[in-house]
This record gives structure tokens, C-alpha cells and sequence, in this order.
């Protein structure tokens, strides 16, 4: 049975095409910087929008259209919404998925019937990967949703959820491991707090690190070769949650002795709630060796939250590009569209129109990024503005040999700094809009 079957196979037909259900620059094959753009690229589709996502918000019903789905939670739809899913990532043309345990696969009435309902609808995804070739981005748990996280998960002042927590992390471990996930995601939907009042801060970020030590300890014993990553979110649904940023999470990671075992997820509409750029947080990330993979979407600057909309705006995907090349790309990481249509746009047909949207957004980003790479200028300009550090007493700073004696010494022979330059930041504004 086909689900979608007015839709077929999404083709590539050219910057000319006026098919809106057509690929106008994303060619998987086009060769970028010596690397196809779906290498480059390695597109992801989320489970819990495109799938589980109703429409529904804090004022109003859910609105969404979708046929395939009885609106049980019965093991029934679930493995029905395996079969919707494949197609639809079939017809996308895109390589990956991502999931959170509870997207797939409905909470039993005991942790034990939960596993075994997660243990069903895992092989029924399996059996769909050897069929199309498509693989697991990652797998994650949800520790958010069911209302014994209330206080958070692995940082519940209660040490029972923290227990039940590492068991549905253990079980989603295995199953992520049994798919061939790349990558493993912790997000930290609940692990925050609301009022310092009644937290015990030191405490909370105490059980966290103990809690991602096990899952690292776990990884190893049963083989699990895939990275981890951590995706920063500043707030929402707590008021303060301990991974807001990209700052905060390696500064987490290096306290706690878990550098060498995670990298970052990062997100533009956590980024903009963090008050930062997802430029900004893919730099940061990306020259500290820890950039894994990104989540792509965007938020609307109007609204204060989470509003996962589709990426459309080309100097953002540019600029998340021209970060991504910069370091080296993503690894195991990928371009996972962790988007939602709007509430307005119900109908099957909408997920198609976004997501080809923002796959053409990020490989028209690509293409920019790696011809103002090319092009140089940009980066000479860089190198230039920082021309001082190269040699005499900035090279001296740099590796380690001039100490405050020997800066006075410079300074009191020299009498004065040299004039400063214009940082440009107009011309180079004007530079980028020539490629856009």
C-alpha cells in the first residue's frame, strides 16, 4: 500500500524547474571541495515531527491530516507508521532517520512491556533498512514526556526515575546499536530547574556526569561504536536547563571527565534562545573539536520559543555551511531536519513542499559556502585583520615565550601601539551578498 501516492520519487531537475515537489539544487552526485554534496550533506529526517507532530499547540486542537494514523497508540499504527515512514524517506532520496525511543514505539503498562513493544517495532525498522538501504542517524530517548520526569530525569531528586531513566537509556542503547546507529543523543528536555529554592544544584549536575558515565560504560560492553552527542538548549520547558549552550556543555564535559566521549548536536532555534547564532555555536563547537551534527531548522524571531520551523532563509544555511567546511564537516553527524509544518499546513502533501524546501535551502548554502571559499577574499581578509600575531612579539604571545616583563619591555621601547584598522564589517557584508 502506498501512503503518499501522489508523490513520486523527488527528482533533481535544475535551478530552471517550477515543480514544486522537484529538487532545484540539491544533486546528491554534485562533487563540492572534492566530496558529493550527499556526503556532504548526510540528510536526516526526524521521526517525531514529520510522523507523531498533530499540530496541536497550548491554544488549540491538533489539525493534522494524516490518514495513515488511527490515533491509537496500539503496536498496530506503529508498525504501520514504519512502512509510511520508509516511503517517505524513499521518495525524499534522503540516506538517514532519527528517533526518540517513544516516536517509534508506545509506552507499555510496565518498563517490561515497553521493551518488548520497542523490541517489535525495532525489527520491523530493521527489516525496512535492508529493504531501501536507509540508515539510522541516531536514536535517543525520550525522558521527557511521561510525567514521572517532572523533576527532570537523570537530575530527579528522586532516585527511582533516575534508575528507570538508565534502564530506557540502556534498552534504546542496544536497540540504536541493533539498527547501526552512527550517533547516540542526549538532549536534556527536563534536566534543569525551574526555582534554585528547592534545587541542589551541585547535586543535579553530580548525578548527570554519573549518569553519562554509564551510558559511555554501557556503549563499551556491548560494542556500541556510534558518537555521543549532547544538544544544547538554554530553556524551555525549564526555565534553566544545564546544557544552554555550546559553552556550558563542554565546560560540563571537561569538569566531569567526559570530554573524549562527546560531541555536540547543534540546533539554530536553540541557538537563537541561547542569544547566540548557530554561526556562533558551530564555531565554538568547531574549533574545540567537538561539532558532531546539526538540527535543521529555524525559529521565528518574533516568537520567544521553540518554534522548529524550516530552514528557508539561504544566509543561514550558507553560514551553517561555511562553519561545517570550515572544520572539517560533520563526521558521523548529519543535516537532520528536526522540523515541523506549521499548524496551518495540515495536509500529507506540506511534508513533502518543507522538506524539499530545506533540503534545496542547505545544498544552495553549500554551494555558496564553498564558492565564497574559493573565492578567498573572506578568508584573506581574516588572515590580514590578525597579520600582527604572525610574527614579532604577536608570535612570541602565541607560543608561550613573552611574559608580562617582556610585553612592558616591548611597550616601553615601542612608546605606542600601532594605529588600529577598520574591521570592515560593511565591505564584508556586501562581499557575502555578492554570492547570495
Amino acid at each position: 500500500m502506498q501512503y503518499f501516492p501522489e508523490v513520486g520519487k523527488i527528482p533533481y531537475e535544475g535551478p530552471s524547474s517550477k515543480n514544486p515537489l522537484a529538487y532545484r539544487y540539491y544533486n546528491e552526485n554534485e562533487m563540492i571541495e572534492g566530496k558529493s554534496m550527499k556526503d556532504h550533506l548526510r540528510l536526516s529526517v526526524v521521526y517525531w515531527h514529520t510522523f507523531r507532530g498533530t499540530g496541536s499547540d497550548p491554544f488549540g486542537a491538533s489539525t493534522m491530516i494524516r490518514p495513515w494514523d488511527d490515533g491509537t497508540n496500539s503496536v498496530d499504527n506503529a508498525i504501520r507508521m514504519v512502512d509510511v515512514a520508509f516511503e517517505f524517506f524513499s521518495k525524499l532520496g534522503v540516506p538517514y532517520y532519527a528517533f526518540h525511543d517513544r516516536d517509534i514505539a508506545p509506552e507499555g503498562n510496565s518498563l517490561k512491556e515497553s521493551h518488548a513493544i520497542l523490541d517489535k517495532i525495532a525489527a520491523a525498522l530493521l527489516a525496512k533498512q535492508q529493504q531501501t538501504g536507509i540508515k539510522l542517524l541516531w536514536g535517543t530517548a525520550n525522558l521527557f514526556s511521561n510525567p514521572r520526569f517532572v523533576h527532570g530525569a537523570a537530575t530527579s531528586c528522586n532516585a527511582d526515575v533516575f534508575a528507570f531513566a538508565g534502564a530506557q537509556v540502556k534498552k534504546c542503547l542496544e536497540v540504536t546499536k541493533m539498527l547501526g546507529g552512527e550517533n547516540y543523543v542526549f538532549w536534556g528536555g527536563r534536566e534543569g530547574y525551574q526555582n534554585l529554592y528547592n534545587t541542589d544544584m551541585k547535586r543535579e549536575l553530580d548525578h548527570l556526569a554519573r549518569f553519562f558515565h554509564m551510558a559511555v560504560d554501557y556503549a563499551k560492553k556491548i560494542g556500541f561504536k556510534g558518537q555521543f552527542l549532547i544538544e544544547p538548549k538554554p530553556k524551555e520547558p525549564t526555565k534553566h536547563q544545564y546544557d544552554s549552550d555550546a559553552a556550558a556543555c563542554l565546560n560540563f564535559l571537561r569538569s566531569y571527565d567526559l570530554l573524549p566521549y562527546f560531541k555536540l548536536n547543534i540546533e539554530t532555534n536553540h541557538a537563537t534562545l541561547a542569544g547566540h547564532t548557530m554561526m556562533h555555536e558551530l564555531d565554538y563547537a568547531g574549533f574545540q573539536g567537538a561539532l558532531g551534527s546539526i538540527d535543521a531548522n529555524t525559529g521565528d524571531l518574533l516568537l520567544g520559543w521553540d518554534t522548529d520551523q524550516f530552514p528557508t532563509d539561504l544566509y543561514l544555511t550558507t553560514q551553517t555551511m561555511l562553519m561545517i567546511l570550515k572544520h572539517g564537516g560533520l563526521g558521523t553527524g548529519g543535516v537532520n531536519f528536526d522540523a515541523k509544518v506549521r499548524r496551518e499546513s495540515f495536509e500529507p502533501i506540506d511534508l513533502f513542499h518543507a522538506h524539499v524546501g530545506g533540503i534545496d535551502a542547505f545544498a544552495r548554502g553549500l554551494k555558496i559556502a564553498a564558492a565564497i571559499r574559493a573565492d578567498g577574499r573572506l578568508s584573506d581578509f581574516v588572515k590580514q585583520r590578525y597579520s600582527s600575531w604572525d610574527s614579532g612579539i604577536g608570535a612570541e604571545i602565541e607560543s608561550g615565550k613573552a611574559d608580562f616583563a617582556r610585553l612592558e619591555a616591548y611597550m616601553l621601547e615601542k612608546g605606542e601601539a600601532n594605529a588600529n584598522t577598520s574591521g570592515r564589517q560593511e565591505m564584508l557584508e556586501n562581499l557575502i551578498n555578492q554570492f547570495l
